[in-house]
């Protein structure tokens, strides 16, 4: 592109780091992100708030709360067993009183009349729940911490845990209310699906889920079900079911075309002669469609593209039975079947494969430039 891009697309948001940058420079972003919490989180970093009312706001969901009594059974009906006390087997996650003073501000602040308040406001009430609960949430999933049994938190842990967190991102707004803000949009929900509906952009920007089988929403369990995104077991399929096919959680229609890519076709004839060692049966038809899938998203953003414009792709490797899964080399493959052309594709770092693969430093991340 000859001038200085004006509009960006990014078909999977994340936390929103890309569509702030996009912000911060003087670009327009459009963003498409499947996971509700996330999207929030996206659109209340690109917001801009009347800082006097914010905070009215806040001082009025802390009195609500305080007045209220709520039961933990009523409003977590479907959720897993193991999410409040008693739980399951003596495992729970979150005491009774935490749960009842978590929801309580929750259910205080759908009160809060004004969308990106209550937007923001349930942000700063998710970046509770880890610090509050049983458990430590990372990359690989959940684990309960050490000791938890006899460290148990309370109500008071949670308020004082609220307060310091809209505290932090009450000072971040009030430092940065000068810098420019550009209008934004926010789709939520399937990328296969609402790329079509967005308009055309100067530059595509984006990481995609991983083809390693990690079911990325499950991240996200705890703000999803605490913070009344998810209400029943159904919601929760819905939401995995709009997911790319990066992973084998949840019984899925695995089917696709045939794709044009050598690669793809040699790890797909590696993992089918290595089924029985693989820890699900289905890997080899998720590995396929994972990047049948990538193809739609190719072909869509292809389209979308202003005369000239460029998309940036970070991608990763994954590794299974030891079979490489040449992510970056498959997708250039693909490409030029939806109409781009391949301008560079580079490695940026390794990533560790998991234990049973090794835990060697193998696994490669790749930026690549389509035109």
């Amino acid at each position: 592109m000859d001038r200085f891009p004006k509009t960006c697309l990014d078909p999977f948001g994340g936390s929103g780091t890309t569509a702030l940058t996009c912000q911060l420079l003087g670009l327009q972003p459009t963003t498409i992100e499947v996971n509700p919490f996330l999207a929030d989180l996206i659109t209340s970093k690109l917001n801009s708030y009347d800082l006097v009312s914010l905070k009215q706001d806040y001082l009025n969901v802390l009195e609500v709360a305080g007045k209220m009594t709520v039961n933990p059974k009523d409003l977590l009906k479907q959720a897993p067993e193991t999410l409040v006390e008693p739980g399951r087997d003596s495992r729970w996650i979150y005491s009774q009183t935490v749960a009842q003073r978590i929801l309580a501000i929750r259910e205080a602040i759908s009160f809060v009349s004004t969308d990106s308040h209550r937007a923001l406001l349930l942000v700063v009430l998710g970046s509770v729940l880890v610090p509050v609960s049983n458990v430590v949430v990372n990359g690989k999933g959940r684990k309960y911490r050490h000791g938890w049994e006899t460290k148990q938190k309370f109500g008071a842990d949670v308020d004082r845990g609220f307060r310091d967190a809209f505290l932090i991102v009450y000072t971040d707004l009030v430092k940065f209310s000068s810098a420019t803000r550009t209008n934004f949009t926010v789709f939520r929900g399937d990328s296969r699906e609402i790329i079509p509906q967005c308009n055309p952009v100067d530059m595509v920007i984006f990481s995609p889920p991983y083809p390693n089988s990690f079911d990325y929403t499950d991240i996200y369990n705890l703000e999803l079900w605490m913070l009344g995104y998810l209400s029943s077991r159904q919601d929760n399929t819905t939401l995995r079911n709009q997911t790319v096919r990066s992973h084998v959680q949840v019984k899925r229609d695995f089917s696709t075309d045939e794709l044009a890519s050598t690669e793809l076709k040699r790890a797909y004839r590696a993992l089918c002669r290595r089924r029985g060692e693989l820890w699900d049966d289905n890997i080899p038809e998720m590995v396929m469609a994972y990047f049948s899938d990538m193809q739609v998203i190719l072909k869509e953003v292809k389209g979308k593209l202003n005369r000239g414009g460029k998309a940036f792709l970070a991608v990763g490797n994954s590794k299974y039975g030891g079979v490489m899964i040449d992510t970056a080399k498959i997708l250039t493959e693909l490409a030029p079947s939806v109409g781009f052309k391949l301008c560079r594709a580079e490695a940026m770092r390794s990533m560790r494969a998991s234990a049973q693969q090794g835990g060697r430093a193998e696994l490669n991340e790749s930026l690549i430039v389509l035109a």
